[in-house]
């Protein structure tokens, strides 16, 4: 058996007491596999928003400086003062980056079910992806159907299982139909597309023409532009249309998911038949699960009484449903993985590319349809 395996490069992040990010890309031995684990070599890696999170911290990326050496290459950039100390869970840590991947066995311990798996395409799921070579247990495998690429099955956890943890979120809790943000990226594709094989009312919320225009090529009928003049009218109406009273938010800082509240409580007035000086007794719940906006959340208080606003990420969610029903889901993704969980990329990079200034400021930008996969494999 090859022992190629046994160092490769891994894209680390650190943010020191003194206030540096330092990115950097150093050789790491890979732990041999125990009798339930195998090593995977990872192809395919995407760039996700919860990834970016943790590669950047809350540092100012427009100081990024080029340091390191050739072998070891490295960026550095400043983490403003007064944000300090939101990162003081991390300071002096060097940390792995990248939260899913697909790529190829090439070792495995010495179980038959690791053995079976040598030579697999497997989607992996556990931190750390950022590497050539990952050492996980079986169960964070998820073996493709045969001919898949690893690019198809890098995005088979975060954005699919989100994307369907919100259409069981809505279910389980009572509401009838959705409103999603940013909702021209790959997740809001993808929520799109399973709202239409499910027949869920969906309402998309984006802020240019052009990705309202590419969402209703895509068969949405629900779309609002929020930088249009018309949009708290526009979303009203739409609210009246499907009855949504669940929305998910991508944005968190600004006046959007305030927004959304006062139009849902429009909606909900507009079907009432007596006035009530406390609003309509309609619940209407956004859930942040994102921060494109790092800005305060700014609410003006008109939409009654029956209302919430919280947090919302996969991990719990899936803890709350427990392993057979999150195993329901999984499956689900394997089985649709090439039609409604299929992803798109804008570029495909290396590992020394992820650290090329101008590379890091296009995938940093969080632009809605420009994903970026890394390949750490490549080069």
């Amino acid at each position: 058996m090859s022992t190629d395996w046994q160092t490769g490069l891994q894209l680390r992040s650190l943010i020191t007491k003194g206030g540096e990010l330092r990115i950097s890309l150093p050789r790491i031995p890979t732990p041999a596999p125990g009798a339930e684990e195998v090593v995977v070599r990872i192809e395919a890696s995407p760039l996700n928003p919860s990834d970016l999170g943790l590669l950047f911290g809350v540092a100012d990326m427009s100081t990024a400086k080029v340091a390191g050496t050739p072998a070891e290459p490295a960026i550095t950039a400043t983490v403003p003062e007064k944000l300090l100390r939101a990162m003081t869970g991390r300071l002096d840590e060097s940390m792995p980056v990248g939260n899913e991947g697909a790529g190829v066995v090439v070792a495995a311990g010495s179980s038959p079910a690791a053995q079976a798996l040598i030579g697999k395409t497997v989607a992996v799921l556990g931190g750390a992806m950022y590497s050539q070579y990952r050492t996980l247990n079986i169960r964070q495998c998820m073996v493709l159907p045969e001919g898949t690429k690893p690019a198809e099955g890098a995005s088979c956890f975060v954005n699919p299982l989100t994307a369907l943890g919100m259409v069981e979120t809505m279910r389980r809790e009572g509401h009838t139909a959705l409103v999603h943000t940013a909702a021209a990226s790959n997740l809001g594709q993808m929520l799109n597309r399973i709202c239409l094989k499910d027949g869920v009312n969906l309402v998309n919320i984006v802020r240019k023409p052009d990705q309202e225009a590419l969402l209703r090529s895509l068969g949405a009928k629900y779309v609002c532009n929020s930088s249009a003049p018309s949009f708290m009218e526009d979303l009203t109406k739409a609210l009246i249309e499907t009855g949504a009273t669940l929305a998910f938010d991508a944005i968190g800082g600004g006046k959007l998911a305030g927004q959304i509240l006062s139009c849902m409580e429009a909606a909900a007035v507009a079907k009432m038949k007596e006035y009530s000086r406390y609003g309509s007794p309609t619940h209407k719940q956004v859930y942040i699960y994102g921060m494109l906006d790092r800005g305060p959340t700014e609410l003006t208080r008109n939409f009654g009484m029956a209302w919430g606003l919280g947090g919302w990420l996969l991990t719990p969610f899936l803890q709350k449903i427990g392993p057979a029903e999150t195993q329901k889901l999984r499956e689900r993704v394997v089985a649709e993985l090439r039609t409604t969980f299929a992803s798109r990329y804008t570029k495909e990079i290396s590992l020394r590319e992820a650290l090329d200034p101008a590379t890091m400021a296009a995938y940093a930008k969080f632009g809605t349809g420009e994903k970026f996969l890394i390949n750490p494999s490549r080069g």
